[in-house]
């Protein structure tokens, strides 16, 4: 009987290999920037375009009383503003400022040097690899 994995089985091996190996990555980007890594992540999310806090702590992954704090102190550093929303003038949309971005691009501009299983590969199996991650990313 082959072995035929799942998407599932695939994907839990695949978020290992990532999760599992971005620890001093992103201890790198704290040390660089001086931000905790979750402030990283909120300014990432808005790089699409403005957010209500509601709407960034469900893309971060985190409680609003959380987002909340962290829109707090990257407002409080420049990096965000908070304006109305013009389609609802109740609620206030959280946008990344010049600063904000400047800032992410420096954070990204970490070295992220490829984990030793990965450098590992041979040639034609990195070939393979990057090939079937092309066809998955979007």
């Amino acid at each position: 009987m082959p072995d035929d994995p799942t998407p599932d089985d695939v994907w839990r091996l695949l978020t290992h290999v990532v999760m599992d190996t971005r620890d001093s990555w992103k201890r790198a980007v704290t040390e660089r920037t001086g931000l905790p890594f979750s402030r990283i992540r909120v300014l990432r999310r808005l790089t699409a375009g403005p957010l209500t806090v509601k709407d960034l702590a469900h893309a971060a992954a985190m409680d609003a009383p959380a987002a909340t704090v962290a829109v707090n102190d990257l407002e409080e550093r420049g990096l965000v503003v908070r304006e109305i929303d013009p389609g609802n003038r109740r609620s206030k949309l959280v946008s990344l400022t010049p600063a904000g971005r400047e800032m992410l691009g420096y954070a990204f501009a970490t070295p992220d040097p490829a984990p030793p299983t990965l450098s590992g590969l041979d040639p034609a199996d990195l070939r393979s690899l990057r090939d079937l991650l092309r066809k998955i990313d979007h």
